[in-house]
């Protein structure tokens, strides 16, 4: 019997459970909830405990589920891997245990992929489509060569301008970019020239991260404004472009202190921060604060805050120094084929060692193929989450930087 023979058969199952009056719902985030019934002698009988799938042997299960896994490496086929985490709680612990992180990889299955660090061996290749209009930006899986195809959709992004600063709102949810929406999950904010920017994540990389407060964490004795919205935000990284003063010839640069991740992490054997779920925030562990804030506070909020030079053993990336190629008057990097139109914006990102030297490979490498279409490839120790953030810090205008 084919793989697809067996999801076919799968499908029927589930209807014929629907059928008879159960009521099966498979979330985001591929959780699975049952309605149980009680019949006429009152025993509780659990849906999916009647169906041929749920009760199949473990080690024919595991075998089942290592071949789709194996045989669907790329999307689409891949979302059959995502439809057998949905079937039932075995399914799911089982295809958990099976389906490696990105870093071993070096694929995207479960929306938790977004949020861990990339490949250890080859740069995961995306793309971002800018919306100009609606000034909203998306990130996609790249299938292919060609980088106008549709792939996997993985983030989206909207700018907020503010008098002082600007925000970049990061959701999982295409049509709904908000912090009051369940799928937010960071945000990246500049000071006001455009040149320094702070990434913050809802969700605490390690055990040792710290909050801070912003006007979304507003709380009202002990309730929450928006029960949606994330309790708290954690620094992830922070960015700083080189102020140009003198008008000199030549692209940007720029800085990334990641404090998320050790500098030992890009050395052979060196560790990430990986996380394994999303947490759910609990609202009575914050302390209330007041609701009425005065004015100069609420500006406060907006001000980037001070980004060091390099926080002890913390990751630093700079950019790759391009060089000035005489024949065409310009300067040059080599994207591999992976950008093809000049502009400002590309660049390439390099670890920075404390003596001042830099390492060969590149982390992150963004540029221009088309109108409103970019190229953005990264690889381990960041994740996809981190890497489109600063690709957006990219796009925001720099008043000083060029």
């Amino acid at each position: 019997m084919s793989f697809r023979s067996i999801l076919h058969d799968m499908k029927e199952e589930l209807g014929s459970i629907s059928r008879k009056g159960f009521d099966v719902k498979l979330g985001h985030g591929f959780r699975s909830k049952s309605q149980r019934v009680v019949q006429d002698n009152f025993v509780v009988i659990d849906a999916f405990k009647q169906s041929c799938w749920a009760n199949m042997p473990p080690e024919l299960l595991r075998d089942v589920l290592m071949r789709i896994e194996t045989s669907e490496s790329t999307w689409p086929p891949r979302r059959n891997v995502v439809a057998c985490a949905g079937v039932c709680r075995s399914w799911r612990e089982t295809t958990k245990e099976i389906v490696k992180t990105p870093e071993l990889s070096g694929k995207l299955t479960f929306p938790i992929s977004v949020k861990q660090p990339g490949s250890r061996d080859t740069l995961i290749q995306c793309y971002i489509k800018r919306h100009r209009g609606s000034q909203t930006y998306y990130l996609f899986l790249g299938l292919s060569s060609a980088s106008y195809d549709d792939g996997k959709f993985l983030l989206a992004a909207k700018k907020c301008r503010r008098p002082t600063c600007t925000d970049y709102i990061i959701s999982m949810n295409p049509e709904y970019v908000s912090k009051g929406s369940s799928a937010y999950i960071g945000k990246l904010r500049s000071n006001f020239l455009g040149t320094k920017f702070t990434i913050y994540d809802t969700q605490p990389s390690n055990a040792g991260a710290k909050m801070t407060r912003s006007r979304s964490t507003r709380l009202v004795g002990s309730k929450q404004i928006a029960p949606r919205a994330p309790a708290g935000n954690y620094h992830v990284a922070h960015i700083a472009y080189e102020l140009n003063v003198l008008g000199s010839r030549g692209p940007r640069k720029m800085q990334c202190v990641m404090d998320t991740i050790p500098a030992s992490a890009i050395e052979p054997g060196g560790l990430a921060p990986t996380q394994t779920e999303f947490v759910n925030n609990n609202v009575d562990s914050f302390p209330s604060i007041s609701f009425f804030r005065s004015k100069s506070i609420r500006v406060d909020n907006c001000q980037s805050e001070a980004i060091p030079i390099r926080k002890e053993g913390m990751l630093c990336l700079r950019n790759k120094a391009p060089r000035w190629h005489e024949q065409l008057q310009c300067w040059c990097l080599n994207f591999n084929g992976r950008v093809t139109v000049a502009s400002v914006k590309n660049f390439q990102l390099v670890a920075s060692r404390e003596d001042g030297s830099e390492h060969e490979s590149v982390i992150l490498q963004f540029g221009k193929v088309g109108k409103d279409v970019f190229t953005m490839d990264y690889q381990y120790p960041i994740s996809a989450f981190q890497a489109f953030a600063i690709c957006l810090s990219s796009f925001d205008t720099k008043i000083a930087c060029e």
